[in-house]
């Protein structure tokens, strides 16, 4: 592709008052209305400070900001340029919604999630968000070690992450979110929190647990609901917040002295080949050749907590340890095995319920999403800041994947980079016409054009009436 005109023919000029960037918000910010973001702010989110006034409209730029690609609180002014002021009303400047953020005290950041833990619910009344939720779904609990650089952010401290596959030590602040979803939609955060950088991941994680399966059925997962986590979720209240919901758990187990000797006690008859990296399937055997087995036993775990005792299934996974030096002459004299063992009460057979739980790496996903959208940063040397901060990140994230529901199968399941370059990032010119009608003039051949206009179309309509 080559430019079309010579460079002393070619000029630029930053005047035109009718053009938008973000065409994408119009319907974004439609959804956020029609389920009611605004009035669930006003309800539950009551800020004592003076800088705390009209939290609805705060809020909803600050979820606009990111939905547009906003990672840090400057980046916020991206929302007042062109024709925004014609299309939007209540666009505040990034001074201002700086101020409001630091204004909240820790209870507002806690207000303020219970909004986040309800608008799931909202999403999916209005959007197919969540296909299938009604049968089984799934909650995935997990925690992330948030980078932070210099030393004028509150709470900061080092903390354990993994990069490329290794845990180190980073400084930063830790990130606990919960995400919901099911073998057909893509994963919605159910909830966040944000915690000091040294918290461990089980720190606070029973009434997480607690408060996320509240909010998983209330978004419609009102059939098998399978709570997992990794090993730092291995823990008796964590368990027990999920029987007392209703919920099943499949928890990573950690390998202690009574787990090892109950894999010990497994029959060699017992295990059984499964699909994995590198398997094949002996079609004359009917079954498939693998290094990795899995076989499960009954398991009572918390024994010694007084009236905590869990009797459930412990299912194992080995995997061949390889021989390096098994080329040069030094062939192995018998198999030695890596074991990961799940703790879990799991309703399903055996292969389903191994390969369901290595399925909890999808929450991986989100915090993919999430730092390469509005958690690129924090944005604030406040604490507080920052966890609300985290909350409007969840809340812009489950408006993008809704409004991805609304586009087609296709942007259902896409990442949210994705999302805001096919459906949010879209330039637009105003026009004017007859008595308060107004048209966005968008570009002719663009390629999601079928997409942007289901959305369009699903939230101009008149909205479904719902039975009570």
């Amino acid at each position: 592709m080559l430019v079309s005109h010579a460079p002393a023919n070619t000029h630029a000029s930053f005047d035109e008052e009718h053009l938008v960037a973000y065409a994408g918000l119009v319907p974004a910010m439609r959804l956020a209305e029609r389920c009611g973001l605004a009035a669930l702010v006003g309800e539950h989110v009551a800020i004592a400070d003076r800088l705390g006034v009209n939290a609805p409209l705060k809020i909803g730029s600050i979820v606009a900001g990111m939905l547009a690609g906003a990672d840090s609180i400057d980046d916020l002014d991206t929302l007042r340029h062109g024709g925004m002021g014609t299309l939007f009303d209540g666009i505040r400047a990034p001074s201002t919604l700086g101020s409001f953020l630091r204004c909240m005290n820790w209870g507002n950041v806690r207000q303020l999630g219970k909004v986040s833990r309800m608008l799931p619910a909202r999403l999916a009344a209005h959007t197919p968000l969540l296909p299938g939720a009604g049968t089984v779904a799934f909650l995935d609990v997990d925690s992330t070690q948030k980078r932070t650089y210099g030393y004028a952010k509150q709470g900061t401290g080092f903390g354990h992450t993994k990069i490329q596959g290794k845990s180190v030590l980073v400084r930063g602040l830790n990130v606990l979110a919960s995400v919901l979803s099911t073998p057909l939609a893509a994963p919605v955060i159910t909830g966040t929190r944000l915690r000091g950088g040294k918290a461990n991941s089980a720190r606070g994680a029973e009434s997480f647990a607690a408060e996320s399966i509240t909010a998983a059925r209330a978004a419609g997962a009102t059939g098998i609901l399978l709570v997992r986590g990794d090993s730092a979720f291995y823990a008796a209240g964590v368990i027990a917040a999920c029987r007392r919901a209703g919920a099943h758990f499949s928890v990573t187990a950690k390998m202690d002295r009574k787990i090892k000797a109950a894999i010990a006690a497994i029959d060699q008859d017992a295990w059984t080949a499964i699909a994995y990296p590198d398997a094949i399937f002996d079609e004359q055997a009917g079954c498939w050749v693998s290094d990795a087995e899995i076989a499960e036993v009954p398991y009572t775990a918390f024994a010694s907590k007084k009236k905590q005792a869990t009797t459930a299934r412990l299912i194992v996974r080995r995997v061949k340890r390889l021989n390096p030096h098994a080329g040069i002459g030094q062939d192995e004299l018998f198999s030695t095995y890596r074991y990961h063992a799940v703790f879990t009460d799991s309703p399903f057979h055996l292969l389903q319920a191994e390969e369901q739980h290595r399925d909890h790496a999808i929450v991986e996903q989100i915090f993919a999403d999430l730092a390469c959208g509005p958690l690129a940063h924090m944005p604030s040397g406040d604490f507080n800041a920052n966890a609300a901060w985290l909350t409007c990140a969840a809340i812009a994230h489950n408006l993008l994947r809704a409004a991805g529901c609304l586009a087609g199968p296709v942007h259902a399941r896409a990442r949210g980079a994705t999302l805001r370059r096919h459906l949010i990032c879209v330039p637009a010119r105003i026009a004017r016409h007859g008595r308060g009608h107004i048209t966005l003039h968008l570009p002719r051949h663009w390629r999601w054009q079928s997409a942007w206009m289901n959305v369009f179309d699903a939230v101009h309509d008149p909205p479904p009436t719902l039975v009570a």
